[in-house]
């Protein structure tokens, strides 16, 4: 394992633990060259599916852009950062539980706005305005109706009335 500061080859692990699932371990490792510390993470390498966007192309399945997209329909909403995680966790577990080679996009997006539909309403509604892309502002006003009378799983209703304006790349193909 190369040093992240230095670069060099040369390190030494000081400390491996597990995290309490077993799926991760975390090492503790020092630098032979520059003597400084860093930490690394070793978890099982799962194939994911690639994704199928809607004009065919085919890409391999992005952690991080996942990620982001949650996080940018959460924004400046009251939903800890744990639940995101696991919300992601979730997403990826259904994704491999699926035994497929490749996804359809719109199979992603739609476990995505069931993850969100469950942590926050207001997000729900901002990422699916702009996946769905509405045509009309009655397709819009169905949506906001569907949160309103559809009760969510396991969780009481959020308190935070405040909405942000729509963001404009939650999830793109």
């Amino acid at each position: 394992m190369k040093c992240p500061f230095c670069g060099d080859p040369n390190t030494q692990v000081t400390d491996t633990r597990e995290n309490d699932e077993g799926d991760v371990v975390r090492r503790r490792r020092r630098c032979v060259a520059c003597d400084k510390r860093f930490t690394t993470y070793e978890r099982i390498d799962l194939k994911m599916p690639h994704i199928v966007k809607r004009n065919g192309a085919r890409t391999e399945f992005d952690h991080d852009k996942l990620a982001g997209s949650l996080r940018l329909a959460l924004r400046k909403r009251p939903v800890a950062l744990e639940a995101i995680e696991a919300a992601i966790e979730r997403i990826e577990a259904r994704l491999l539980s699926l035994g497929e080679r490749e996804i359809a996009s719109a199979k992603l997006g739609e476990l995505v706005m069931d993850e969100l539909r469950n942590l926050d309403q207001v997000a729900y509604v901002r990422f699916a305005s702009v996946y769905r892309n509405f045509a009309d502002v009655d397709a819009f006003a169905d949506l906001i109706r569907e949160v309103k009378t559809r009760p969510r799983r396991g969780r009481a209703p959020a308190k935070d009335k405040s909405a942000t304006p729509a963001e404009d790349d939650l999830f793109h193909d």
